[in-house]
């Protein structure tokens, strides 16, 4: 007897299949809506799937309407006085509104930090070829991360690590600018450069 209470009790909180129009509140880049039934308010202000305003409706009748449009009334703006919802095809306006968002994320430019290193005793030519390389990253809209690397007892020489950087700035001043002003972290002396 217990048996067929239990399994009765598991068939009524399985969930059947809803009719056309009561959908789950479903959630779009974050973004919760409510649809048709699951609006709470009496009053809504409705909006035709035209973009016409049809002013403030009783909920059963702007779902009404809506259901007679064959579209579904979704609450878009669920804070204004009274609610604001519109005649529309939900799963039409979910596809548009992630549609929307993947192509501002294809389009946003992720800004990379590359580095260049040099130490204290780089030679002209070399210096040379590392100053190509950071116009060359700052161009492509990147950061430039220059280190200017000193070794073993190279640290007691900080001028010399000092002159080498700011001739660094000098040689970029004309397509670049440092973010910040060059600083000691540990065994190098870094300056972060980024497009002018």
């Amino acid at each position: 007897m217990q048996l067929q209470q239990v399994s009765s009790a598991n068939a009524a909180n399985k969930s059947s299949p809803k009719p056309y129009g009561q959908k789950n509140n479903d959630q779009v880049l974050g973004k919760s809506f409510r649809i048709n039934d699951q609006i709470k308010s009496n009053e809504v202000r409705v909006i035709d799937h035209t973009g016409t305003m049809l002013g403030v409706l009783g909920l059963a009748e702007a779902i009404k309407v809506a259901q007679d449009a064959g579209f579904d009334l979704v609450e878009v703006s669920p804070n204004a006085q009274p609610p604001v919802c519109k005649i529309t095809n939900f799963g039409k306006m979910r596809y548009e509104l992630q549609k929307k968002a993947s192509d501002a994320r294809k389009k946003q430019k992720v800004v990379e930090t590359k580095e260049v290193k040099m130490s204290i005793n780089i030679g002209k030519n070399d210096f040379d070829v590392k100053i190509k390389q950071v116009l060359k990253f700052v161009e492509q809209g990147d950061k430039a991360k220059v280190l200017v690397r000193m070794k073993g007892r190279e640290i007691t020489h900080l001028d010399l690590a000092k002159e080498m950087m700011k001739n660094v700035l000098l040689q970029t001043e004309e397509f670049a600018k440092a973010e910040s002003n060059p600083r000691l972290e540990g065994m190098q002396m870094v300056a972060i450069l980024v497009k002018k």
